[in-house]
């Protein structure tokens, strides 16, 4: 468990999609300004529970806290009300927009006067505030009004993420942010979960490259067939011994351990 004051608090939360647990019973704690990494295998219930931190589906059981409140978010527009910001695997980019409209998508800034009151925005100080977002978030393209379908994947990904940062007041949740790219590009987007913990943002990441997992996490938390069986500080574990916790097999490199510890024991 953390030993940073907690930011959400979720006790039991289970759903299930007719015969199938898609989440069972799973108490989940996320500190002030802490990156918790949620790993498992395919099917191991882990989209199910941040889609229902991020108000995409609603549990059939158990309780959030947020702050010691206790909260029901039923939307999207609830979580981000709450100030919780999701990037997705589709990043929810459009593509024919440019990078300052997506950063402001839905939040545009009317502009002033009777024009914002008929429906107009104000381009040009949305243009100037995302060009100081982005290099606040040392975060390099080329123009804000390029759209967004001309940048490269990282460039996009990029963009995604630091939406989400803008927006996140307490907790940035990232759905396989570096899937699908290099290895630079995926330096990049670590590094800016990393400046979105430094603001004092709590961040809960699922990825499947568990490196990248190690590099960013402060705690691991292991899903496996739809429950938590493992919650532990990404220090004390290594790749190898988070492949046993996700698929749940022990091998005789750490059984040697077990045993030579219980022998000491004994």
């Amino acid at each position: 468990m953390t030993d940073v004051a907690p930011f959400l608090v979720a006790r039991g939360l289970s759903k299930s999609y007719g015969s199938i647990e898609a989440v069972r019973d799973i108490d989940l704690t996320i500190g002030r300004g802490e990156i918790v990494a949620l790993v498992g295998d395919n099917g191991a219930g882990k989209s199910s529970l941040i889609k229902i931190l991020s108000g995409a589906i609603l549990p059939d059981a158990g309780v959030i806290e947020i702050d010691g409140g206790s909260v029901r978010i039923e939307t999207p527009a609830e979580a981000r009300r709450l100030g919780i910001e999701t990037v997705h695997q589709d990043l929810a980019l459009l593509p024919n927009l440019d990078v300052a409209a997506n950063l402001y998508l839905g939040r545009e800034i009317p502009a002033a006067g009777v024009f914002g009151r008929l429906g107009f925005v104000s381009r040009r100080r949305m243009q100037r505030e995302v060009r100081a977002h982005l290099a606040d978030l040392r975060i390099s393209i080329p123009r804000v009004t390029m759209p967004v379908e001309s940048l490269s994947g990282g460039q996009r990904q990029s963009i995604a993420v630091a939406r989400a940062i803008v927006w996140a007041s307490k907790l940035l949740i990232m759905d396989e942010p570096t899937a699908a790219l290099g290895v630079v590009q995926s330096k990049a987007v670590l590094q800016l979960v990393a400046r979105a913990r430094d603001r004092g943002v709590s961040v809960v990441i699922i990825s499947h490259i568990l490196p990248h997992v190690l590099d960013v996490a402060d705690r691991v938390v292991v899903l496996r067939h739809g429950e938590k069986v493992a919650d532990v500080p990404a220090a004390e574990v290594d790749e190898h011994r988070m492949i046993e916790l996700i698929v749940g097999v022990e091998t005789s490199r750490y059984k040697r351990h077990a045993d030579a510890a219980a022998g000491e024991v004994a």
